[in-house]
């Protein structure tokens, strides 16, 4: 039996469904409106309903500033206002370069707001706090967060990049529960299989969003991959009558935490082309070498 998993994650008790795919707009860089909404539009036509951005997505990738990605994201609400209605919109903040983090009470009220305003919406459906800031008390985080949500700002909140003691410390001081969390995770980066994160989530019923599934293009270009990993990938491949990137989506998909893999690819076929990881086949057997092929070690 397969362990891909491509079935719905729902967020929280009483949340939304989301897709086992999400996509991630760090490379939504571009002026063209119209293409920014291709993709959008393809992404959630292929069940990848879950939208996922940040407040300094635009620093980096040929992006011009700060809260780029949001603006870019927003336009396309603003000409296509019925896509709203089809996402599960989520964005990030509390990075403050060149601070670099912030999570008190005073810049999350301001930094939520300013992303409402990027993106044009009253509604922010996921918010997460995109890196620890460890400056700032989780009882302090907790009270701004559960006061965002009353107010009606925000709907849900997740964590982003947390170790798995500032996750438990921050849930202690919240009323609302943590519904995500968003670790790197992809076959070559398995460290949420064995820090605790994905324990974690299993135990609260918290949905793991793995960014950079496709280790940010390595698998490609074999750049810092193990050559075994890559070997083993491409026999997978072969077996399957797949390419790498299928079969390494499939991987994340097999975890019982039943992750989230956020694609940011900017070619609309490469996004439909990811449903391909829904006819793979992978077994205990397939995991666990690619486990061993990426730490380089048997298991004992």
């Amino acid at each position: 039996m397969t362990l891909v998993d491509m079935t719905p994650r729902r967020l929280g008790s009483n949340g939304p469904d989301v897709g086992p795919l999400g996509y991630g707009t760090w490379r939504l860089t571009a002026e063209d409106s119209s293409a920014n909404q291709h993709l959008i539009e393809t992404a959630l036509d292929a069940g990848m309903n879950l939208i996922d951005t940040a407040d300094v997505y635009g620093l980096d990738w040929g992006g011009t500033g700060f809260g780029q990605n949001e603006e870019r994201l927003g336009q396309v609400l603003a000409d296509a206002p019925a896509l709203r209605d089809r996402m599960v919109l989520a964005t990030k903040g509390g990075i403050m370069p060149p601070l670099p983090y912030d999570s008190s009470a005073t810049y999350l009220r301001a930094a939520i707001d300013a992303s409402l305003t990027r993106l044009g919406v009253e509604h922010i459906d996921l918010w997460q706090i995109h890196r620890p800031d460890m400056f700032t008390h989780p009882a302090e985080i907790a009270e701004t967060l559960d006061g965002l949500i009353a107010d009606g700002k925000i709907g849900m909140v997740g964590v982003s990049n947390f170790t798995v003691d500032q996750y438990d410390a921050l849930a202690h001081h919240l009323d609302a529960p943590i519904v995500s969390t968003q670790p790197e995770f992809s076959v070559a980066q398995l460290q949420p299989m064995r820090d605790g994160t994905f324990d974690r989530s299993m135990r609260d019923g918290v949905v793991p969003l793995a960014w950079s599934p496709l280790a940010g293009g390595r698998l490609f270009s074999g750049d810092g991959v193990r050559p075994q990993l890559l070997e083993v990938l491409d026999r997978l491949a072969d077996r399957e009558g797949a390419d790498r990137a299928t079969i390494a989506t499939a991987f994340v998909l097999c975890h019982p935490s039943r992750p989230v893999a956020l694609l940011g690819t900017q070619t609309p076929e490469r996004l439909t082309g990811a449903l391909a990881a829904a006819e793979v086949h992978l077994d205990r057997n397939d995991c666990y070498d690619i486990v061993e092929a990426s730490e380089g070690v048997p298991l004992p």
